[in-house]
């Protein structure tokens, strides 16, 4: 038995494919916007838009869809036809419907670490669409609580894990600048599980730290715990 009491999951792409359906997006909007801009330039040009944005709109698709009316609104000098317009909103209402995808091992290693453990999902983005991939996942019974947050300090892992406290939890998660670093300044473990695509603003050095571990799958997460 590991003497860690709470063990924390991020939600996209930790549990469920999230990127994925980002990136796929990102290349519908280059494929509208290719007679205003080359791509790359297209997507440096997002990518500022989404980071001078975060503190307006917050994480999730509804922001994203916003920064990118923005930057064909910028790339085009305020010529942008309706008509993208009205495809760049389209797109993001599929992202906000489309199915929830588990990640190999989630559903497993969940159900296991329920056993013996206070679980809690702690993610950020969007109340109602979190709350729907969570409810479309059929694992929400399986967490004791979840915090759906604008953003995961060092503070947001104190709180979730208050009533064990930090030092006896662990958090996972594919962000090591949302998920790893902030619960080890909260003194919990973070453990790395990396996703197969990365969103740029999440990026972050590792740690160099005796409660960093990295994986690399969630299957091997009941193991690493067991072994703490």
């Amino acid at each position: 038995m590991s003497r860690l009491d709470a063990i924390g999951f991020d939600a996209d792409d930790t549990l469920w494919h999230n990127e994925t359906f980002f990136q796929m997006t990102q290349a519908h909007f280059a494929e509208l916007l290719a007679d205003h801009a080359e791509r790359d330039h297209l997507m440096d040009r997002l990518l500022e838009a989404e980071r001078r944005n975060l503190g307006i709109y917050g994480f999730g698709i509804k922001g994203f869809v916003l920064s990118m009316i923005e930057t064909a609104v910028e790339v085009t000098e305020g010529r942008v036809p309706a008509s993208v317009i009205g495809e760049i909103l389209a797109a993001g209402r599929e992202m906000l419907a489309h199915p929830v995808d588990l990640l190999p091992h989630a559903r497993e290693t969940v159900e296991a670490l329920a056993r013996d453990h206070r679980l809690v999902l702690i993610t950020k983005g969007d109340l109602l669409d979190q709350e729907r991939k969570l409810a479309q996942s059929g694992l929400g019974d399986l967490f004791d609580a979840v915090e759906i947050v604008s953003e995961k300090t060092s503070a947001t892992y104190a709180r979730a894990f208050a009533p064990e406290g930090s030092e006896a939890a662990l958090m996972v998660g594919n962000s090591m600048r949302s998920d790893v670093r902030p619960a080890i300044e909260a003194g919990a473990w973070g453990v790395f599980c990396p996703s197969e695509l990365e969103w740029e603003l999440e990026r972050a050095e590792a740690p160099d730290h005796p409660r960093y571990r990295r994986i690399a799958h969630l299957g091997e997460l009941p193991d690493l715990i067991a072994a703490l």
